[in-house]
């Protein structure tokens, strides 16, 4: 009797397997295996099929690559390159987004260190070092900028080896304080683009104004009333519709375009590295803040796809990667990388955690990085549009802070930290000639971007201002906890 169901069911799978079901008993077989592919996208090591897993993870690519090569075409404008450095600049920003992600989704092992977090995040160039890179990059060139980098990237690794004694130097309001300063520091910028970009022959043309709000009304318009992808990717469809205009307008250069090889590989130390002390000082402040903010965008990631907290294990591997990774992109070229916030919205409402999308994603970001011809193309996107799509982003980053700010209790002493920390920050960089009498590595350190001195002066006054009863109390059930 066991022999014969044994051998009745061996005998179905076989019809199974060649068609010789009855189409109803088919289409079950079918749609359960349909359904167990499906939960595979909602485990972390689940492999689920290549049609399910590629169009979530070009989703993910969607999401992330405006911001990713907008920095690094803000930072080439600022360093006087020509087109062709430009180019390697981008390509570099793609690659190293795409090997920094494989590291932190499979991490490396040696004995008990750990290199990478081993979560499904993407990581790409970050905006919130723009505004001290095109300091630096204007002072002293982009090479600079990566001798900078190298140290921060040590920084980096510090912080993620000694997270629970450094963290409590840098709570919400501290955090949100500097995401707040950097949001600010960033629309001057913004505006700069929408004009045309400074130094353009049109700069504040009306053709320019024009093309940078139709951009920003549809990037908005889609944010607010679009869905699903139309909403994911509003910043490159609005991008898409903003350089379609400028092609009626004819603003776009193709220079760029027709010099560009179809296949290149990253070229190493093409720009040099170059340790500036004031440089290595205010790029090595920005790590260490970023490497907290990194914490954040973990937790969100475990909380958001795999409903947990992040392990000990996972930030200190995730931050100690960041941190690796920097230094080792810096000698290939490639600007500060970080978590990227919107990719973790992406995993939040998708719950998709599955490793082989956010490998596909990288795959995607490296392919496009090792083709200069993408990369040029990116080049030809006029100013007024990049200005247009990324001002709602830039002031996205500010909100930010603010909600980070307002997570703890605006009462005199917190507001006091803000306020003046945003108010040295912004009002000295502003007046320009406010530190002419000082050494020029003070200027480099403090005059060029709001974001260091506001990051410095919150840390010293919420040591020094004596904190409220409410708050202490806080604070030692916290430590008890």
């Amino acid at each position: 009797m066991i022999w014969q169901v044994l051998n009745d069911r061996r005998n179905l799978q076989e019809q199974a397997a060649f068609g010789l079901l009855p189409e109803r008993r088919r289409n079950k077989v079918k749609m359960e295996k349909k359904e167990n592919t499906s939960v595979l996208l909602f485990d972390l090591y689940g492999k689920p099929s290549l049609g399910q897993a590629f169009p979530l993870a070009l989703q993910h690519v969607v999401a992330m690559i405006v911001g990713c090569v907008t920095p690094a075409i803000i930072v080439a404008g600022a360093g006087g390159l020509s087109d062709k450095d430009s180019v390697i600049l981008i390509q570099a920003a793609l690659v190293v987004s795409a090997l920094t992600t494989l590291v932190q989704l499979y991490p490396l092992r040696k004995g008990k260190l750990r290199i990478g977090s081993g979560l499904p995040v993407i990581m790409g160039i970050s905006f919130a070092y723009v505004p001290t890179m095109q300091a630096i990059a204007g002072d002293f060139g982009v090479g600079t900028i990566l001798g900078a980098q190298i140290v921060g990237g040590i920084v980096a690794v510090a912080v993620g080896i000694f997270i629970k004694q450094i963290r409590k130097f840098f709570p919400p309001l501290i955090t949100g304080t500097v995401v707040f300063a950097i949001g600010l520091s960033l629309y001057p910028t913004a505006i700069n683009y929408m004009a045309g970009g400074v130094g353009n022959e049109q700069y504040g043309s009306w053709q320019n104004w024009l093309i940078a709000l139709l951009t920003l009304i549809i990037v908005t318009g889609l944010n607010h009333y679009g869905k699903g992808i139309w909403k994911l990717s509003s910043i490159l469809i609005g991008i898409i519709a903003g350089y379609v205009m400028s092609l009626f307008f004819g603003i776009i250069d193709f220079s760029a375009v027709s010099g560009a090889s179809f296949f290149q590989l990253p070229k190493p130390l093409h720009f040099g590295v170059v340790f500036e002390p004031s440089a290595c000082v205010a790029i090595g402040v920005l790590f260490a803040i970023n490497s907290i903010q990194a914490i954040g965008d973990f937790t969100a990631t475990t909380t958001g796809g795999l409903d947990r907290l992040p392990e000990d294990e996972e930030l200190n591997g995730g931050i100690v990667a960041y941190g690796c990774c920097n230094i080792v992109s810096a000698l290939f070229g490639g600007l500060p990388t970080a978590t990227f916030s919107q990719n973790v919205g992406i995993v939040s409402s998708t719950k998709v955690v599955a490793k082989k999308v956010f490998g596909l994603a990288a795959g995607i970001l490296l392919v496009a990085g090792l083709i200069p011809r993408f990369s040029s193309v990116l080049l030809t996107i006029p100013n007024c549009v990049l200005g247009g799509a990324t001002v709602s982003v830039f002031a996205s980053i500010a909100m930010t802070g603010v909600k980070l700010i307002t997570a703890a209790p605006m009462n005199y002493r917190n507001t006091t930290i803000v306020g003046l920390s945003i108010a040295l920050g912004m009002g000295i960089t502003q007046a320009n000639a406010a530190l002419a009498s000082f050494p020029g590595w003070v200027t480099t350190i403090f005059g060029k971007s709001p974001v260091v001195l506001a990051t410095i002066t919150a840390i010293i006054l919420n040591l020094v201002l004596p904190r409220e009863k409410e708050e202490k109390d806080i604070e030692i059930m916290k430590e008890e906890t």
